[in-house]
């Protein structure tokens, strides 16, 4: 047997770091949300700003803004890509500062274009379809024929469709991604959707042709996309169903957006009948049967999908690997 005497002392465990204090600014797990939420703002306006410069220095006479008449592929890319840029790239910022990994904000690209996205086009399409159909079941709507031919179809189909997935990443990720994320660290997960939802709202007041009716469809709209998040963890499900609803009406039945008609729509149509029925010049988004569609898409929702898988964490992780998808 050994001698003791020669055997090494035992070891002590090292002592426990000692806890930073908590601050206004830092919290028991870093910086305090409010103040991320600021430091996103900054950039994503810092980016605009140096964006808007760099236009204007070195392409003379590009405009930084403007207002459509109708509704295009080319005119929603030119409004929604900036609006996926400025709120993306802060959002990676973000995501190596907190060291956590980029889908934790809502879009994981394991799930890109997979099941969940499949499943809320499929539902979209089908909520305006049935909310056109009760409309027409009450005299208020009919199609009037096909509005293109031939090789123009398909093309049209193609690109209506990429736009519209670009449309419901760049607003579903813009208004419930990131923001969600972080502000449901501090003030919890409905009053953080009540508060961006609102402001889905008001970025919508600008369109040309919207109405109050208008406006309160697009807050109930963000609402359930709200809760379609919350119940299956990201913003597939919620992005599919945003473009699966705005292809429909768009480009499949042509009907108006906010006021605005669709450029190479697939079918001519015309309503008849009180506003509370047809949305008038704003479209079936301000009939009154838009929120009654959207609460039963809320109850198949609670029905598919009973437990609430969106998770958020204030720890961030020890590894430095944060903008990993």
């Amino acid at each position: 047997m050994a001698d003791p005497e020669l055997l090494p002392p035992p070891q002590s465990a090292p002592p426990a770091p000692t806890p930073r204090p908590n601050t206004i600014f830092r919290g028991p797990n870093g910086i305090r949300a409010g103040w991320r939420v600021l430091i996103f703002v900054a950039i994503a306006c810092a980016l605009v700003l140096v964006t808007s410069v760099g236009l204007r220095l070195f392409v003379p006479g590009a405009r930084t803004g403007f207002q459509v008449s109708a509704i295009t592929p080319l005119g929603l890319v030119m409004i929604e890509a900036p609006l996926l840029f400025f709120t993306a790239v802060p959002a990676l910022f973000m995501a190596w500062i907190e060291r956590r990994k980029f889908g934790a904000y809502g879009l994981p690209l394991r799930f890109a274009l997979g099941k969940d996205f499949w499943i809320g086009t499929a539902v979209g399409f089908l909520a305006i379809s049935g909310c056109l159909l009760a409309i027409f079941a009450l005299y208020g709507f009919h199609l009037t024929g096909l509005a293109i031919h031939g090789s123009t179809i398909l093309p049209a189909t193609a690109a209506w469709g990429a736009t519209f997935i670009l449309v419901g990443l760049a607003e579903e990720f813009s208004f419930r991604g990131y923001l969600q994320y972080t502000l449901t660290t501090g003030i919890g997960f409905w009053p953080s959707a009540f508060f961006l939802s609102a402001l889905f709202g008001l970025a919508h007041a600008g369109n040309p042709g919207e109405s109050k009716v208008g406006l309160l469809s697009v807050l109930l709209f963000g609402l359930l996309f709200c809760l379609i998040l919350r119940r299956t963890g990201n913003l597939w499900w919620a992005v599919g169903f945003h473009a699966g609803w705005d292809w429909g009406q768009t480009f499949f039945y042509g009907v108006p957006d906010s006021g605005l008609a669709a450029y190479h729509n697939l079918f001519g149509s015309a309503f008849s009948g009180p506003q509370w029925l047809t949305g008038g010049s704003v479209g079936p988004e301000a009939s009154v049967l838009t929120p009654i569609t959207l609460l039963i898409v809320a109850i198949l929702v609670t029905r598919l999908y009973r437990e609430n898988r969106y998770q958020t964490s204030d720890v961030r992780p020890q590894t430095s690997a944060a903008a990993q998808v």
